[in-house]
């Protein structure tokens, strides 16, 4: 498979996070994929957003699963963009997603979406919470899934295995050859994130990674000469 450069919540070095402005110009700058943060509203709609609480990316307080989407609706994502839903993203860009599940309560209500929409084929479900991977392996048979971490242990790659993930994303400032070798080993891909600098990129060709992910769209174009 060919290197990956997937678009960290959109591009969001220069447009706001997890917003169908982020993701569209994501899909102009030619990203690979999209990457994208699921919670659940409390009224059960997939919302796409990274935190668990709105403060710092809208001009609101409080909890996501406090609020109903009608009330996200009314917040401000920044430069007037309003909190997408999921389906919003599907129909707003055509680009692959990697979808990753903040909130374990929205592996269902997205599995039944992947199933209902035919994504199987679009879509990678990642998350840091191994039965968030287990549980959506088991909805949706065939989706590709990847595990995602910023600290592991010398488990890493079993605990791929054993929730059936195919794919590790790894914070690169911690990821070491000896990772990346034993995953490949065992046939996974590792992808690294967030790759922002010309260092990471030449870190990124170092360990002969899979993939990487980046808040900026220049990275794209600069890392096909680099990784």
């Amino acid at each position: 498979m060919s290197f990956l450069t997937i678009g960290h919540r959109g591009v969001m070095g220069v447009e706001p996070e997890n917003t169908l402005r982020s993701f569209v110009r994501a899909e102009r700058a030619g990203m690979d994929a999209i990457e994208l943060d699921l919670h659940l509203s409390k009224d059960g709609a997939l919302v796409v957003m990274h935190d668990a609480d709105v403060d710092r990316t809208t001009d609101g307080t409080g909890p996501i699963a406090e609020k109903t989407l009608a009330e996200l609706r009314e917040l401000d994502a920044g430069q007037g963009e309003r909190i997408p839903v999921f389906e919003e993203v599907l129909d707003a860009v055509s680009a692959p997603l990697q979808v990753e599940i903040k909130d374990a309560a929205a592996a269902r209500v997205l599995a039944d979406v992947i199933v209902k929409r035919d994504l199987v084929e679009r879509i990678e479900v990642t998350s840091f919470q191994d039965d968030a991977v287990r549980e959506i392996t088991a909805l949706v048979p065939g989706v590709r899934t990847g595990l995602v971490a910023s600290r592991w242990g010398s488990d890493i790659v079993e605990r791929a295995q054993a929730v059936g993930a195919p794919t590790l994303a790894l914070n690169i400032r911690r990821l070491t050859l000896e990772t990346v070798e034993r995953a490949h080993d065992e046939g996974l891909r590792v992808i690294g994130w967030v790759v922002n600098t010309q260092d990471h990129l030449r870190l990124v060709r170092a360990l002969e990674l899979d993939g990487a992910t980046t808040d900026f769209p220049e990275i794209r174009r600069t890392g096909r000469f680099t990784a």
